[in-house]
């Protein structure tokens, strides 16, 4: 029963990251640290995603707005933690 329950959260929680996606005028630091926690949910639930396919999936969640960002990081070929990525919004 324990592990259909957790089967059920690790899917819910799946489900919410792929749709996670930023709007305009919506705080970037916010929006990040919102997917922190889903990644953190899913680490817990014994389910890890590399740094790689995290960093992807924050990256690829945002707007338009920030593709200069996406592109710079992308061709700098920057492997930076979920929390050293926040900072650099901060900082952007």
């Amino acid at each position: 029963m324990f592990q259909q329950q957790a089967r059920q959260e690790r899917y819910d929680t799946i489900k919410a990251l792929h749709s996670c996606k930023m709007t305009e005028n919506v705080v970037v630091s916010a929006h990040v640290l919102k997917m922190k926690g889903y990644i953190d949910n899913l680490d817990g639930l014994g389910f890890q995603l590399s740094q790689e396919l995290a960093t992807d999936l924050i990256l690829n969640s945002l707007p338009e707005s920030y593709g200069q960002f996406v592109m710079n990081y992308n061709m700098n070929e920057m492997e930076k933690s979920i929390l050293e990525l926040h900072t650099m919004f901060k900082i952007a």
